[in-house]
């Protein structure tokens, strides 16, 4: 439910401020909540599918003028977590 109500949330880009939904959906839910779920979870097709639906509830276009290799400050802990 966490993860649905992430995607909800960034749903909202585009007609709320970008910066309010950072913050609530990448600081507030992902950060604090949607992670302790993830880096609890055994590795496996389950954890597999949430880093997934997370990756797809993401809009394309905060990414469009980063550098290669880079990311959001934001996701920096959930890209280690797809590292390892």
């Amino acid at each position: 439910s966490l993860l649905q109500l992430l995607c909800n949330v960034l749903l909202w880009d585009g007609i709320v401020q970008e910066d309010t939904v950072r913050d609530l959906g990448l600081k507030k839910l992902l950060n604090r909540y949607i992670l302790l779920n993830i880096f609890n979870t055994p590795p496996g097709q389950d954890n597999i599918e949430k880093c997934n639906k997370v990756v797809t509830c993401l809009p394309e276009r905060w990414f469009q003028d980063l550098k290669s290799g880079s990311t959001l400050p934001e996701l920096l802990n959930f890209c280690q977590h797809l590292l390892q």
